[in-house]
């Protein structure tokens, strides 16, 4: 069977317990911080923490991938490298990486994946990527649907692609922002998040085009309407984005997507290959899941149907939430409700938004809500708080706190069960139970009893059943029980019981058993070049083992990173395909006669300069690193190499086999 038809939801967590959620909610596979190095320097977990979780995941033959997705300094790559053996031993099925530098280290024989920091934009550096021991890669956001199946055709391995969550605007590991303002690094994990902060537009001559918009903030990603045609293009692996996010978040996105990707499984199309779940059992929800009602910016499904306008968010990076209603009153005289005209009913307890008479974003929590008795759709709401005098008469309001649904989330809100036959028959000393589940694993137990016969043999047969079919508080559920029988025997429940409680001891150990974890993939051999043989401070390499790595594979020119160097010279400090140009009307592919000049984006005396790569359909933001700040660095890590501009920036050549100490 080719491994790209088996789909796997990968959920995120931010800890264990959203994790065990994850799996209980349907994900086939779920990805988590480890104790340090991990992208997401709030979202941290002991190696004990995975542990509980992998034996939670193992039960459903879900898998558990742990990012260890920074890049590293010389000093960290032996302890990342004890704690991958942790990990390992904890049970984890594969490590997403950034850093080239661990593949020269000793490591356990665990898989690999891609992180999207590596920045996979095209077929090249996958190929590259899988040919040095990746087995699964996540790609660039930005892909369209064409270039993953070119991706798809010059590989094997596992595609991975985000199918929902927050949008970095730039390409992931292309951007330096945080690092240059405030030397805080996205590629170590502590994004300061410049783009959502609002600025104003200007062009090369100073004309304000637009102000005090979000014009870095992209809208979230939502690809639902997509995942057939993305399994079609090669895409095994769906990806939601999330290390951060909340409980009822991981809870209804996960849910939303199972339903999607099975009816994917289970209504291929006519002339399409079979696919399959990527791991066992089936959630049975006690929701309703509705992607609308979680945290969003609004939707978008990005480049993957091409360049397209509204991906932006420049209102607001906050929740705006779905559209409720519209203020017919106000209360003027002791200013204590208003009431709203609206599509669906309102709680205590609601979160109520709307855009002020200066185009910012607010609200209150509702209180009280009397519902209209008369049935016309209009109710009246008393705030928590005072009411606010910018609401009148006419605004929209839109819903980003629905609590009659966050509560039902806040409780148990799915099981999973996984598929088993029961076959309950006689032995020379007593009786057996043999349980077969949906993966074909199987336990039998027995039990030592006389063959006595019952009394009221359609009693006993059913007692039998009944006795045998109690897996409720167990991961199981019978979809047939046989009786194997000449008789109907006497047995008394309990013996029954302790015999069922034994079998499905048994099928737990053996599904765990049963469980393997596939091999890290060898890389081949002799080392295959990589795509360039010159790499620019955008390769990210900060340690001498990562240089090693690039100098094996046929590179002859290695900047350090952007973290490691006092970049002075304006340099691109981020790189997206997101254009400003092309969103407000200003494309020079689109209107003749016009230049892509050099624009700005101001924010207080902030000043960032938009430079536009047309050939690429690229945005650059140019900058350079704030002199307080290479201050800073070069006291806490001073420069210790020599660097050459051979190349963009400051180079260090590198010839093959040097190690670089």
């Amino acid at each position: 069977m080719n491994p790209r038809h088996t789909l796997e939801l990968l959920a995120p967590a931010k800890n264990a317990d959203i994790g065990i959620e994850a799996v209980t909610h349907g994900a086939d596979a779920v990805y988590i911080g480890g104790p340090s190095f991990g992208a997401r320097s709030a979202a941290e977990n002991t190696v004990a923490d995975i542990a509980r979780l992998t034996a939670h995941a193992h039960r459903f033959h879900a898998r558990v991938f742990v990012a260890l997705n920074t890049i590293l300094r010389d000093d960290e790559l032996e302890p990342a490298r004890q704690l991958i053996w942790q990990l390992y031993e904890a049970g984890a099925d594969a490590l997403i990486v950034q850093d080239m530098g661990l593949l020269q280290l000793d490591l356990p024989p665990i898989q690999l994946h891609a992180s999207t920091q590596t920045d996979i934009r095209d077929a090249a550096k996958a190929r590259f990527l899988q040919d040095v021991g990746f087995s699964q890669i996540v790609l660039a956001r930005e892909l369209t649907l064409d270039e993953v199946k070119k991706v798809a055709a010059a590989t094997t391995c596992q595609l991975e692609y985000f199918v929902h969550g927050a949008l970095c605007v730039a390409f992931s590991g292309q951007c330096y922002i945080s690092h240059a303002h405030t030397g805080r690094s996205a590629n170590r994990g502590e994004c300061s998040q410049a783009c959502r902060l609002p600025y104003d537009l200007a062009d090369q001559n100073g004309n304000v085009i637009a102000r005090d918009q979000h014009m870095l903030s992209m809208k979230d990603n939502n690809q639902s309407a997509n995942l057939r045609v993305l399994a079609a293009a090669g895409v095994s692996s769906f990806k939601i984005e999330g290390r951060y996010k909340d409980l009822s978040y991981v809870k209804n996105i996960t849910a939303h997507y199972r339903q999607l990707l099975d009816e994917v499984i289970e209504h291929p199309d006519a002339d399409g290959p079979d696919y399959h779940r990527a791991s066992s059992g089936r959630s049975t929800f006690l929701f309703t899941p509705q992607a609308e009602k979680t945290f969003n910016r609004g939707y978008t499904d990005y480049f993957t149907n091409k360049r397209q306008h509204g991906i932006e968010a420049f209102e607001s990076p906050k929740f705006v939430g779905e559209a409720i209603g519209r203020v017919t009153r106000i209360d003027t005289k002791g200013h204590k409700f208003f009431e709203l005209e609206r599509v669906a009913p309102i709680h205590n307890g609601d979160g109520l938004t709307w855009y002020d008479a200066q185009g910012d974003l607010t609200g209150l929590r509702v209180n009280r809500a009397e519902q209209d008795a008369a049935g016309a759709g209009v109710d009246r709401l008393f705030p928590a708080d005072s009411l606010p005098a910018d609401l009148v008469p006419g605004t929209s309001v839109f819903r980003n706190h629905d609590q009659e649904f966050e509560r039902a989330l806040e409780k148990k809100s799915a099981e999973r069960r996984i598929r088993l036959s029961a076959r309950f028959f006689t032995t020379p000393d007593g009786y057996a139970l043999t349980l077969t589940d949906e993966d074909g694993v199987t336990a039998t137990a027995s039990i030592a009893a006389a063959h006595e016969p019952a009394q009221q043999a359609e009693r006993a047969l059913n007692t039998i059943r009944e006795q045998l079919g109690k897996l409720g508080s167990t991961p199981f559920v019978a979809e047939k029980i046989h009786l194997d029988l000449a008789d109907a025997p006497f047995l008394p429940a309990s013996s029954l019981n302790a015999l069922r409680r034994d079998a499905v001891e048994r099928l737990s150990s053996a599904r765990l058993l049963a469980h393997t974890r596939p091999p890290r993939a060898a890389p081949v051999e002799p080392p295959v070049p990589y795509p360039e043989d010159a790499l620019s401070y955008l390769a990210n390499v900060l340690n001498d083992k990562a240089r090693e790595f690039y100098a094996r594979h046929g590179v002859k020119l290695i900047e350090s990173a952007y973290e490691e160097n006092e970049v002075r010279d304006e340099v691109s400090l981020m790189i997206t395909k997101h254009c400003l140009r092309y969103s407000f009307n200003l494309c020079p592919k689109e209107v003749k006669g016009i230049r892509p000049d050099p624009m700005t984006l101001v924010n207080g005396k902030e000043t960032l300069t938009l430079r536009f790569d047309c050939k690429r359909c690229e945005m650059h933001v140019v900058g350079q690193l704030k002199p307080h700040v290479a201050k800073l660095q070069a006291q806490v890590a001073p420069q210790k190499v020599t660097f050459f501009p051979s190349l963009p920036g400051k180079m260090r050549p590198q010839t093959a086999g040097a190690g670089g100490k």
